[in-house]
């Protein structure tokens, strides 16, 4: 389909909405994140009717602190290279809907995070045209930067309402785990998604050039 063609902009307006609602289907998942015992007292005769070393290793396993699975925040990651490649798929408004739907699905104080990773879109968006002519390290960089400076934020407004904050080694776990994986979301993006950037000069789907 054409480029510039205004049913392709309007069916990429619509899968960016779509694949944001995906991605929060499967964080509202059931998934166990909480401390687990490794050997279920219904699933395992009691340590005295075992051979002691086996009883030993048992115990150190199910020792030390609660493990967690923290998932990158893909939803911004999709927004971020989006926003970066062909912003007119993805308007403020429509990054303004899907963020604070995200807030509201995923219990945050509504609001506040979808208005730092709306404003860090529409940054990435001004800067594009000085991105795209750059390489990739540059766009990570500045990605990088920006979600580093979203969780600052979110973290200081939220010490002044008097509103608990997320646990910070979990935050930091987050903002790595989605440093790390954004490259794949923009390989994702570029060759399954065919979002990629403009060429310099190029008209867009609204008809601006690039």
């Amino acid at each position: 389909m054409d480029e510039l063609s205004p049913i392709r902009l309007w069916l990429m307006r619509a899968g960016f909405v779509v694949l944001a609602l995906l991605i929060l289907f499967f964080y509202l998942l059931p998934i166990d994140t909480q401390p687990i015992g490794l050997f279920a007292p219904e699933l395992s005769p009691p340590l005295a009717e075992i051979d002691p070393a086996e009883a030993r290793l048992r115990a150190l396993l199910d020792q030390g602190a609660p493990r967690f699975w923290v998932a990158p925040d893909l939803l911004i990651c999709f927004a971020f290279a989006w926003s970066l490649r062909r912003p007119e798929y993805v308007p403020a408004l429509s990054l303004a809907l899907v963020f604070l739907t995200a807030d509201l699905l995923l219990q945050r104080p509504p609001g506040l995070w979808a208005l730092l990773a709306l404003l860090a879109c529409e940054n990435l968006k001004m800067r594009g045209r000085t991105l795209r002519d750059g390489t990739f390290g540059g766009e990570w960089v500045a990605v990088t930067m920006l979600l580093v400076g979203i969780l600052l934020l979110n973290r200081i407004v939220l010490s002044v309402l008097l509103i608990p904050p997320p646990q910070l080694g979990l935050s930091l776990l987050e903002l790595a785990a989605t440093i790390v994986i954004y490259p794949g979301v923009v390989a994702i993006t570029h060759t399954v998604m065919g979002v990629r950037k403009s060429a310099p000069g190029e008209l867009d789907a609204l008809g601006q050039r690039a």
